[in-house]
């Protein structure tokens, strides 16, 4: 397989004119893109630099602590944007994590997981869903970028219909809500937005074999410019599953991907793809796979 960072970027023009597109059309943040105002800190404020201005923020990560931040709000369905530039260099081990969660025992919770590599090999983005307290819905691609050397997109689509992974604007994951067949969906809970910087180094590189190199610390990841265009949470269920203007991202015209981003994610799905829990007949027998790894995913 051709490194990740070398293959031809056939999609880029499309990507770049489809981000134009939903950034035109979609301008009801509810975020004020001020990381002061917005997040607090949940873990080691001496790791979390935070600009003068407010609208950046970096994660350190070194041998005596990790660092994360967490929403003051919970939202309950829409579009979450963050941009991201990883830890360079040596990053074995560590693991940046941007997620959303319910943060019960029966937890809801939407990841992507940025697992740290020996200098020069391309970082793995792994993604995985839990609903009502059940994950082990793992998924591992390659990025067709070096994400250390510049700040790319991440993003969550959620809505009643599906939720939606995608990496500037480009789908490379969909979970659709299956649930009334019998598949458990994040449909009910509010989630806070997290990130979090921690040392990973017992699973997070080449399954644990390759460790965190404190000599090479601090490590530190740069996050910038989000935006949060949901429905926060105000114990009204039925408010933020309605579909209307404002809540967007329910109409049925976003019940599944268009064909655009269809070629997108096949794109992704065939030259980056090295892991799917669907595939996994080692973990799973081939008659216990998941439910969902049988049905249509858009």
């Amino acid at each position: 397989m051709a490194h990740p960072y070398d293959r031809s970027k056939l999609f880029l023009l499309l990507t770049s004119l489809f981000a134009s597109i939903i950034n035109s059309v979609f301008a009801s943040v509810v975020s004020t893109g001020n990381f002061s105002s917005d997040f607090h800190i949940t873990w080691s404020p001496g790791h979390v630099i935070t600009s003068s201005d407010a609208h950046s923020r970096s994660l350190l990560l070194d041998n005596e602590s990790g660092s994360s931040f967490a929403s003051n709000d919970k939202f309950l369905f829409g579009q979450i944007d963050m941009q991201i530039k990883l830890v360079p260099g040596d990053s074995a081990g560590t693991v940046l994590a941007y997620y959303a969660t319910s943060d019960r025992p029966n937890r809801d919770e939407i990841d992507f997981e940025f697992l740290g590599n020996v200098s020069g090999q391309p970082y793995i983005l792994q993604t995985n869903i839990y609903a009502n307290g059940s994950g082990d819905r793992e998924e591992r691609i390659y990025l067709w970028f070096d994400p250390t050397k510049d700040y790319h997109t991440y993003s969550i689509f959620w809505n009643i219909y599906q939720i939606v992974f995608m990496v500037d604007w480009v789908p490379i994951r969909v979970f659709r809500n299956h649930a009334g067949k019998g598949v458990a969906f994040p449909r009910w809970q509010p989630m806070w937005i997290k990130a979090s910087l921690w040392n990973g180094d017992s699973w997070a590189t080449r399954g644990g074999c390759d460790k965190v190199n404190w000599s090479k610390g601090p490590f530190v990841a740069w996050l910038r410019n989000y935006k949060v265009d949901a429905c926060v949470w105000k114990g009204r269920p039925r408010f933020c599953r309605a579909e209307s203007r404002g809540n967007w991202w329910n109409q049925r015209k976003f019940e599944s991907l268009t064909w655009r981003q269809r070629r997108l994610f096949k794109w992704v799905r065939k030259y980056y793809l090295i892991y799917d829990y669907c595939q996994d007949t080692n973990r799973f027998l081939q008659d216990e796979l998941p439910r969902e790894c049988s049905l249509p995913e858009y």
